[in-house]
């Protein structure tokens, strides 16, 4: 069964999602899902902040402003996917990794952990029918003006959840083989 779950998981986009609402039971079992994620010293670096109703309209606020801010000569067509993608989602999470204070390990492993995380509310929103897709735009270094992070919290993305009509494709893998060196 997680074989076939594994080979379902897809990115649904925002312009993909229904008007369908997610419930907060579901965003918790997501969340829930998260926290099994395998971790070196134990350190659980993953936290996340989840966006429903306004907060994710200030959020495409935010982000369509700062772009007009940092970026020389904005295009038109991507302010509006910043303010609009936020908008579509039933809800966006927010993915923040909290740096071991103690720096017991490397910060990569950390990172990794975080990932290991993403990957578990993916697998669990796929099982739930929640399409969903893990964005790192690179206005993400600026989300210390939005959110309030902890010292040594750092923003890594932001998982959009949505439910979509569309049918999803079958997806495609080089053959394993290609990748694989076996040493006896």
């Amino acid at each position: 069964m997680i074989f076939e779950l594994i080979k379902k998981r897809r990115s649904v986009f925002p312009v993909q999602y229904n008007e369908r609402p997610i419930a907060k039971e579901a965003i918790e079992k997501l969340l829930e899902a998260a926290s099994w994620a395998p971790n070196h010293k134990k350190t659980e670096p993953w936290r996340f902040k989840v966006l429903t109703g306004e907060s994710k309209a200030r959020l495409g606020t935010f982000l369509a402003n700062k772009y007009q801010e940092v970026e020389s000569k904005p295009k038109q067509i991507k302010i509006k996917k910043l303010t609009e993608n936020p908008k579509r989602a039933g809800a966006i999470i927010a993915i923040c990794m909290q740096r071991d204070p103690n720096e017991s390990l490397p910060e990569w492993e950390e990172i990794a952990a975080t990932a290991m995380a993403v990957q578990n509310m993916w697998l669990a929103a796929t099982e739930l029918g929640i399409g969903s897709y893990w964005s790192s735009p690179g206005l993400i270094k600026y989300m210390d003006e939005f959110f309030d992070l902890n010292e040594g919290e750092k923003c890594l993305g932001f998982f959009y959840l949505g439910y979509s009509d569309d049918e999803l494709n079958e997806g495609t893998r080089q053959p394993i083989t290609e990748k694989v060196v076996w040493l006896d």
